[in-house]
């Protein structure tokens, strides 16, 4: 008999590869109606930041939520490479020199180290934007309020109030515009609203959307929303903890640069074996919260173990 566990990774690595063909055809050659030309270097380094790489846990979470609610695959499958679209334009943004100076990303040279910073800035202003142009497509869903609902969702977990305000206030916390340069102490409320902001937002956002393509009550709704926020959370605390405790190779990306830069985790504040404590607590209640769905979100669950097991 096959269990959860097994579902989950055939599960993970059919999405993963759906999504790169679904991905390889948004970023091909032609140009859409009302587009002029598709400059060849920008889409380069779009595919480049985009293509050959990464879990798509953001897009497994949004096609195993919306699947739970009742809606198509066809168009939870466009909804999470839209998403995915999100991420990657974040990825290659926080690699620039401004950011997180970072030389590699999923084992590779990052995007500016191969097409310069002015292209990294561009590829990911056109991630983002082709992002918005999926989402709001006919095929997502026939009901255009649904899709100005996921659309007003992807903004705000993505913007101001989500993601891109994350990343402010961790450039704040390094200390970028103090004088003395001199890294903030922050508090456990202020870490874990900059995590559930930077990190979290997307992570929310993707069980919220499938809950909003399924037409889900609110009961579900509510779940999956308390699922995604425990989920988001212990995602972040077990990335923390791997960039503490794995090696480059292991990374994908060069390790123990966030204690270098003396960003603020709750790996810092707690400690080590505290911050593994809270990563399991959030764990356990993301599972909780998913109670009501019985045995049909077993690989939602799956995935909550899967988040918190990484590097074990």
């Amino acid at each position: 008999m096959v269990g959860a566990a097994d579902l989950f990774q055939t599960g993970l690595q059919e999405t993963g590869q759906a999504v790169e063909a679904l991905l390889e055809r948004l970023l091909d050659n032609a140009a859409l109606k009302g587009e002029t030309t598709r400059p060849a270097r920008l889409l380069a380094a779009m595919r480049h930041g985009a293509l050959g790489g990464g879990k798509r846990l953001r897009p497994f979470l949004l096609i195993e939520s919306a699947r739970l609610c009742g809606a198509s695959p066809d168009a939870a499958l466009l909804a999470g490479a839209a998403l995915e679209l999100v991420h990657c334009y974040s990825l290659v943004h926080d690699d620039l020199p401004a950011m997180d100076d970072d030389d590699l990303r999923r084992g590779r040279p990052t995007v500016h180290k191969v097409y310069d910073d002015a292209m990294a800035i561009l590829a990911g202003d056109a991630l983002l934007t082709l992002a918005f142009d999926v989402m709001s497509r006919p095929e997502i869903h026939a009901d255009p309020t649904v899709r100005l609902e996921l659309v007003i969702g992807l903004a705000r977990a993505s913007g101001l109030g989500g993601m891109a305000g994350g990343q402010a206030l961790d450039l704040e916390a390094e200390g970028r515009y103090e004088t003395d340069r001199k890294p903030l102490t922050l508090s456990e409320a202020d870490i874990r609203q900059l995590q559930a902001m930077k990190t979290g937002a997307l992570l929310l956002y993707a069980v919220e959307a499938g809950g909003i393509l399924g037409r889900a009550d609110q009961t579900k709704r509510t779940a999956l929303t308390a699922y995604g926020r425990a989920v988001g959370a212990a995602f972040q605390i077990a990335d923390d903890i791997l960039d503490v405790e794995a090696d480059t190779a292991t990374l994908g990306k060069e390790a123990g640069k966030d204690a270098d830069r003396g960003k603020g985790t709750l790996v810092q504040r707690l400690g080590l074996d505290a911050a593994k404590a809270e990563r399991d607590r959030l764990a356990r209640t993301a599972l909780e919260a998913l109670s009501s769905f019985g045995s049909d979100a077993d690989i939602l669950r799956t995935t909550a173990r899967f988040i918190v097991s990484r590097g074990h």
